[in-house]
C-alpha cells in the first residue's frame, strides 16, 4: 500500500510538473517578439479556458499584449480579459488607460471588447469612466458596439445604481434605435434598470412590435415578454366581447348551426372592439410561433394566453404541442404550462388528447405531467378511453407515477358523476394488488369518494376491514380506521372487532395509526358503550404512557371529553357533537389551480412561488389610456435654408404587402415656398 501511495503521489508530482512547466512555456511565448508565437500562446489558453481549466496565472503575461498591433492577438486578448478582469481587478486597473484608447479603435469588435472588459472591472472608483465609455459608445456607427452598450448598462446599474437616472438616458436613446441588432439588449436593459418606466415604451412600441421578426432569438423573448406587460397596463380585456365573456375556443363551436349562432348574437350586445395597436402586437407575434426556438414559441404562447381574445388563444396549442418533441427539460415547462391552461380552457386542448398519452420511455416527471392533462381534459365524451389508458399505467413498474394514476381516477370520479360507480369498483379491485403502494394510494382515494356519497356503500367498508390485517402503510391503515371510525353506526357489528385488533398491536404501531384508533375508540365509546367501554379505556391507558407527546395530550383530550367527571367542563357535554359531527368532503382539486396567479413561462410559475425579480402582470385598465400617446411624427425637418426659403422633408411611408409584412420607406421632399403657398415636389 505504501509503494502504491509513493508512486500516485510521485504520479501527480509530475504532472504539476508539467502543468508548471506549460505555464512557463505560455508565458515566454507571449513575452517573445514574434506575433506568431504570441498568437500560438493565446490560442491555446483561450482553449484551456474552454475546456473549463484555471489559466488565471497567466493574467500578468496576457495583459502585457492589450496594446498589441496585430487584431487577432487582441481580440483574444480581450477574450481573456473579459474572463478574469473581475477576478484580477488589481492587474486589469492598471490597463485601464488602454482600454480607453481602445474604445477609439477603427475595429467595431475592439471598441465593443474594450467595453466589455471595462464593464467586466468590478472597482466603484471607475464607475465614471464608464459611464462616460456608456455613453459615448450609445452614439457609435456600429450597431454591434450600441448592443454592448445595452450590455454594460446593466452592469453598472449592479455594481452602482446611484447612476440609474443618467442610465436610464442612455436607456431612452437606445430604445429609439432601429437596428434589430440593438432592440433586444436594450430591452433588456430597460427591464433590469427601469421596467415600471413605461413612459420610455410609447413612442417605441410600433417599432419594436414591426422590428419584432427580424430580432435575434432571445431578444425576441425578452421583447415578447416586455410588450405582455405593457399591453396589459394600455388596452381594455379583449375577454369582455360578447356580454362581458369570450367565447372560448372549441370545436363545438365550429359546429352549431348559423341560426342558432345568429340567435345568440341578437341577444348578446356587442360591447369590444380591439385597438389597433393591440391587434398589431398579435399580428407580429404569430409568426413567431414558427420558431425553432422553444423559448420564443413559449413566449408568444403566454402572449396570446393574457392578452388575445379566447376564440384566438387555441392558435397556440399546435406549436405547444410540436415542442414536446424536444428533450425533456423543454416538455417540462412545456407540460407545466399547459397543465396550467387546460384547467381553465379545456377546448384548446382536446384535439391534441392522444399526444400525452404517457410513453414508456417518459421519465417520471414528464409522466406525472401528461397525466394531470389527461385528467384536466377528461369529460364525458372521452372518458371512457381514459379510463381504459389510466388501467395500463395502474400496472406500471413505476410506483410513483401508478399511485398518480390513481389519484387521477379519482379525480376523474369526482368530476363525472357518471363514471363514479365505475371508477370506485375499479379502486376495490386493486386492494387485491400486490403491490402495497397501489393499495395504499387506493385506500386513500376511497376514503375520499366515499366521503362525497358514503349512503350507498357500506360493503366496501365491510371489505377494507377485512383487508386492515394485510395492509401495513400506515397512511392507508390510518385511512381504514377512520372510514369505519367515521361510519361506524353503518358497520355496528365490524367496528367493535377492528378495533379488539387495532389494540392489540397498538403500541407497534405508526404514530399516523395511534392517532385513529383513539379517535376509533372514541366514537364507539359514544355510540356503542356496552361493548366497546373496556376496551377503550384500555386503549386510553396505553396511550397515557406512549412515547410521543402527540399521542400522550390526544389520550387525555379524549379522556376529559368522553368520561366524564368531577373535573370536566362544559365540553363534555357536547362529546358527541365534537366526535360525530358531519364533516365536508374533500376536494380533489389539480395541483396547478392555484398557479394561473405567476405568469406563464416564468420561472415562479414553474417553482409555484414568487421568484426574486418577478414582475407581476397588472389587471386590465377599465378604460384604455389615450393612444395618442405612441404616436410618432410623420414628417421631421432635416434642414433649412431661409436665403431660398427651401427646407428638405424627409416624410415616412408604410404599407402592407402581400404576406401581411409591414414595409417601411421614406421620400425626401422640397418644400418651395412660391406666392404664399407650399409645393411638395420629390426631390431627385
Amino acid at each position: 500500500l505504501g509503494q502504491n501511495v509513493n508512486k500516485y503521489n510521485l504520479k501527480n508530482g509530475q504532472e504539476g510538473a508539467a502543468l508548471y512547466l506549460k505555464n512557463e512555456d505560455l508565458k515566454q511565448m507571449l513575452e517573445s517578439s514574434k506575433d506568431s508565437a504570441k498568437l500560438d500562446a493565446m490560442k491555446r489558453i483561450v482553449g484551456m479556458i474552454a475546456k473549463g481549466k484555471n489559466a488565471s496565472e497567466l493574467f500578468p503575461a496576457v495583459v502585457k499584449n492589450v496594446a498589441s498591433k496585430n487584431i487577432e492577438i487582441k481580440k483574444l486578448v480581450y477574450v481573456y480579459l473579459m474572463r478574469y478582469a473581475e477576478e484580477q481587478q488589481d492587474l486589469a486597473l492598471l490597463s485601464i488607460s488602454t482600454f480607453q484608447r481602445a474604445l477609439k479603435d477603427p475595429n467595431q469588435l475592439i471598441r465593443a471588447s474594450a467595453l466589455r472588459v471595462l464593464s467586466s472591472i468590478r472597482v466603484p472608483i471607475i464607475v465614471p469612466i464608464m459611464m462616460l465609455a456608456i455613453k459615448e459608445a450609445s452614439s457609435d456607427l456600429s450597431p454591434y458596439v450600441r448592443k454592448n452598450a445595452a450590455h454594460a448598462i446593466q452592469k453598472l446599474y449592479s455594481l452602482d445604481p446611484e447612476q440609474k437616472e443618467m442610465l436610464i438616458e442612455v436607456i431612452e436613446k437606445l430604445l429609439k434605435d432601429r437596428s434589430t441588432l440593438v432592440a433586444g439588449s436594450v430591452v433588456m436593459a430597460f427591464e433590469e434598470v427601469c421596467p415600471d418606466r413605461i413612459d420610455l415604451i410609447h413612442k417605441n412600441y410600433r417599432k419594436l412590435c414591426n422590428l419584432l421578426v427580424d430580432v435575434e432569438e432571445w431578444g425576441q423573448v425578452v421583447i415578447i415578454h416586455m410588450l405582455t406587460r405593457y399591453a396589459r397596463t394600455q388596452f381594455v380585456s379583449p375577454w369582455k366581447t360578447l356580454g362581458g365573456l369570450d367565447k372560448e375556443y372549441n370545436e363545438n363551436n365550429f359546429y352549431e348551426s348559423d341560426g342558432e349562432q345568429k340567435e345568440k348574437d341578437r341577444n348578446v350586445k356587442k360591447t369590444y372592439t380591439m385597438d389597433p395597436d393591440h391587434r398589431l402586437l398579435l399580428r407580429n407575434t404569430k409568426p413567431l410561433l414558427q420558431s425553432r426556438n422553444a423559448a420564443v414559441v413559449m413566449a408568444v404562447a403566454q402572449l396570446y394566453w393574457h392578452l388575445a381574445p379566447k376564440s384566438e388563444a387555441g392558435i397556440v396549442s399546435k406549436s405547444l404541442v410540436r415542442l414536446l418533441r424536444s428533450n425533456r427539460e423543454v416538455q417540462y415547462i412545456v407540460l407545466q404550462n399547459i397543465a396550467t391552461m387546460s384547467i381553465q380552457r379545456k377546448g384548446m386542448f382536446e384535439p391534441y388528447l392522444k399526444s400525452f398519452y404517457v410513453r414508456s420511455t417518459d421519465p417520471t416527471m414528464i409522466k406525472t405531467l401528461k397525466l394531470e392533462i389527461l385528467t384536466n381534459l377528461a369529460n364525458e365524451a372521452n372518458i371512457s378511453t381514459l379510463l381504459r389508458e389510466f388501467q395500463t399505467y395502474v400496472k406500471s413498474q413505476d410506483k410513483q407515477f401508478a399511485a398518480a394514476t390513481i389519484q387521477a381516477i379519482g379525480r376523474c370520479a369526482t368530476n363525472i358523476t357518471e363514471v363514479t360507480d365505475t371508477c370506485l369498483n375499479g379502486l376495490v379491485c386493486l386492494l387485491s394488488n400486490r403491490d402495497e403502494t397501489v393499495v395504499a394510494e387506493s385506500v386513500v382515494v376511497i376514503k375520499k369518494l366515499l366521503q362525497t356519497q358514503p349512503a350507498h356503500h357500506g360493503e366496501i367498508i365491510k371489505h377494507m376491514a377485512k383487508l386492515l390485517d394485510n395492509i401495513t402503510v400506515p397512511v392507508a391503515r390510518a385511512s381504514i380506521l377512520w372510514l369505519i371510525g367515521e361510519y361506524c353506526e353503518r358497520v355496528p357489528k365490524i367496528a367493535p372487532d377492528v378495533l379488539r385488533k387495532t389494540a392489540k398491536s397498538f403500541t407497534n404501531e405508526d404514530d399516523l395509526v395511534k392517532l385513529q384508533i383513539l379517535n376509533l375508540g372514541a366514537k364507539l365509546y359514544l355510540t356503542n358503550s356496552k361493548q366497546t367501554k373496556l376496551l377503550t379505556q384500555y386503549v386510553l391507558n396505553l396511550g397515557k404512557y406512549d412515547q410521543s407527546y402527540d399521542i400522550r395530550d390526544r389520550t387525555r383530550f379524549i379522556r376529559q371529553l368522553i368520561v366524564p367527571n368531577e373535573k370536566s367542563g362544559a365540553l363534555s357535554k357536547y362529546a358527541k357533537k365534537i366526535f360525530l359531527a358531519q364533516k365536508p368532503a374533500p376536494l380533489l382539486e389539480s395541483p396547478f389551480k392555484d398557479r394561473d396567479h405567476f405568469q406563464l413561462g416564468t420561472l415562479s410559475h414553474t417553482l409555484n412561488s414568487r421568484a426574486t425579480g418577478y414582475l407581476e402582470l397588472s389587471d386590465w385598465p377599465d378604460v384604455a389610456p389615450d393612444p395618442a400617446v405612441r404616436n410618432v411624427e410623420v414628417a421631421e425637418s432635416v434642414c433649412c435654408l431661409e436665403e431660398t426659403r427651401k427646407c428638405h422633408l424627409l416624410v415616412h411611408y408604410s404599407f402592407v404587402d402581400f404576406t401581411g409584412l409591414v414595409i417601411y420607406y421614406s421620400i425626401p421632399l422640397l418644400a418651395c415656398k412660391l406666392a404664399g403657398s407650399h409645393v411638395l415636389v420629390p426631390e431627385l
